[in-house]
């Protein structure tokens, strides 16, 4: 009986490396980008009330405090904020359109979002008749830093260095009374199939590469 020594082919390096990167692109293309200011709604509708929660990291490389936060909001009719331990609240209203145009969230002297950690601001507010909102925000820091962020996504899609945290109701603006329990299962339908979708992609690049190897390695023995 005859043995052979074998060592895997330069061709098969190179697909399996291209597996793992592929496998890798796709993961990280799941998992969202957090370290920056977001905008969420749960079951938000178009023209209805629903409560706004911005989560907002501490990006400083000094460690300096957030001490406070600045957001535009698009004109919004009707707005209240929630009771944050630290922090104070003030609504912009424009008494003569009947609007709130922003609110700015202030820390208390001495305290604030210390580096490495993330606070959620909300606000309850009736929302415009769009599907797609945005609200530029300015986050301020103890050391005078001063962040803007309020750039908007590039033609191709990509993000932008500082992205204006937005709002995008699509999925769930067909029916203004729908549910808010409906359009979060919707919403949650639809991530579900996306991650789904991702992860047999990253099992069918698997499944061909062990493919490749048994064939190579059957032409080896024979």
């Amino acid at each position: 009986m005859r043995f052979f020594a074998w060592a895997p082919s330069r061709a098969l390096m190179t697909v399996a490396a291209t597996t793992g990167a592929a496998m890798s692109v796709g993961l990280l293309g799941a998992a969202p980008a957090l370290a920056h200011v977001r905008v969420d709604a749960d079951g938000a509708v178009p023209g209805q009330y629903a409560v706004l929660t911005f989560r907002v990291p501490n990006e400083s490389e000094k460690r300096a405090l957030t001490t406070q936060l600045d957001v535009t909001l698009p004109n919004v009719m009707s707005a209240s904020t929630e009771t944050m331990p630290g922090w104070t609240a003030r609504l912009d209203r424009d008494v003569a359109a009947g609007t709130v145009r922003s609110v700015t969230w202030t820390a208390a002297p001495g305290t604030g979002i210390a580096a490495d950690q993330f606070a959620l601001f909300r606000i309850s507010v009736k929302l415009p008749d769009q599907n797609s909102l945005s609200f530029p925000a300015v986050q301020s820091y103890s050391d005078g830093t001063v962040v803007r962020w309020d750039q908007p996504a590039a033609p191709d899609g990509a993000e932008p260095e500082y992205p204006v945290p937005t709002l995008d109701m699509s999925t769930t603006a067909g029916d203004p009374h729908q549910p808010a329990t409906v359009a979060q299962a919707t919403v949650a339908q639809a991530t579900a199939g996306d991650t789904a979708t991702r992860w047999l992609a990253g099992g069918a690049l698997v499944v061909a590469a062990a493919a490749l190897v048994a064939a190579l390695l059957n032409r080896r023995r024979s």
